[in-house]
């Protein structure tokens, strides 16, 4: 049997994360105490929902690993088959982000599934030997090995695969209307969806939030140099001479470090053009993260299906997170998927022929603006 020699908490895994790569105005980066705290947000198996929405926490398995999984839905609506929404957070966030979305699409008659990635959150984190494997283990007997938890990393590889996994644990239950299911992703998780989508048929509609569609070149691998170190690193991880995930560079403030050879290869707006499902974007003005010329209103200009970008004026990319953008920005969301989701058939809406009202032009400058207050003015 395998005993798990876990130091707790697993700081040791983000040490190598950010050697290199620290700047005057970049902080150290911190990993998530285990067992995790939820930025403070209280843990999934004690939190207790308003009145009138029911709650359960749950798991469910992606490659073997437990992820933490959230419903919300009216508690009106307990027992019937219900249009289902699943949702995830972006870079270095956590489901409990997005409790309040969640709840407002339960009051809107959506069931409603958040979840954490692995390594993050109410999440296990994947678990890797950190020794070698003894005589015995080779011939199949049982062995003590020492273990790792791996937390606190972006992976994309990983996430979207997360992503499909539940998905798959989502049809299992009881409530959900498995030919009405939508996604809803932003910031990171923004460009998550358009990739699950061009590959899931399951989805039947989409939201797209301040969505980052490309990692190349982002930050923060902007330069040659850092591009070179990101592919250095993976052929020290190739080579057994680094403990995955290796050195990554710390993003601003963000919490989460990349495992850069594979955020190097990650670019979801090249399956935009897959995408067949209804897809409403919003973007921020002011975005700060990414072009929205080669992130969002790119996607919007590819994909096939029926599709309307929003503008979120005056803000930058975190703006949409903020009291009085958050609730327009979810209202919206709740207005698409009530016009492609729940009526109807979704799937035969999205193949169908379209008219000029459900194929919005993808220009920031044409573009819907949301009426949101202003952003706060700097000091």
């Amino acid at each position: 049997m395998i005993k798990k020699n876990l130091l707790l908490p697993v700081a040791a895994l983000m040490v190598a994360f950010v050697a290199n790569a620290q700047t005057a105005q970049q902080p150290p980066y911190k990993a998530l105490p285990y067992p995790p705290t939820v930025h403070d947000m209280t843990p999934a198996r004690s939190y207790q929902a308003p009145q009138g929405i029911s709650y359960r926490a749950d798991d469910f398995y992606s490659d073997n690993v437990r992820l933490s999984a959230q419903w919300f839905y009216a508690t009106e609506n307990a027992g019937k088959k219900l249009p289902t929404v699943v949702m995830a957070h972006g870079w270095g966030g956590v489901a409990a982000r997005f409790r309040k979305d969640a709840i407002d699409l339960a009051r809107a008659g959506y069931l409603v599934l958040i979840f954490d990635y692995r390594g993050w959150g109410d999440s296990d984190g994947r678990v890797v030997r950190t020794g070698k494997r003894s005589e015995t283990a080779n011939r199949g007997e049982p062995e003590t090995a020492q273990i790792k938890e791996l937390r606190g990393y972006v992976d994309p590889i990983e996430q979207t695969e997360d992503w499909f996994n539940a998905i798959n644990y989502a049809v299992t239950q009881p409530m959900v209307d498995t030919d009405h299911i939508g996604i809803r992703g932003s910031s990171y998780s923004g460009g998550f969806v358009i990739y699950v989508a061009a590959r899931d048929a399951r989805v039947k509609a989409i939201v797209s939030q301040v969505g980052a569609f490309d990692g190349r070149p982002r930050m923060p691998y902007r330069t040659p140099a850092e591009v070179e170190k990101a592919n250095e690193n993976a052929s020290l991880l190739a080579t057994g001479r680094a403990a995955y995930p290796g050195e990554g560079l710390q993003t601003r403030a963000m919490e989460g470090a990349p495992v850069g050879n594979k955020y190097l290869r990650w670019a979801p707006i090249f399956d935009a053009d897959r995408i067949t499902q209804p897809t409403l974007f919003i973007v921020a003005e002011k975005e700060d993260m990414f072009s929205n010329e080669d992130s969002g209103v790119l996607a919007c200009n590819r994909v096939k299906g029926p599709r309307k970008l929003l503008v979120i004026p005056g803000h930058s990319h975190y703006g949409v997170y903020a009291d009085g953008v958050r609730e327009p920005a979810i209202e919206e969301a709740i207005k698409w998927f009530d016009r492609y989701l729940k009526a109807g058939d979704s799937s035969a809406r999205s193949t169908a022929a379209l008219g000029e009202s459900e194929r919005g032009e993808c220009r920031v400058e044409t573009a819907v603006r949301m009426k949101v207050p202003p952003p706060p003015k700097a000091n």
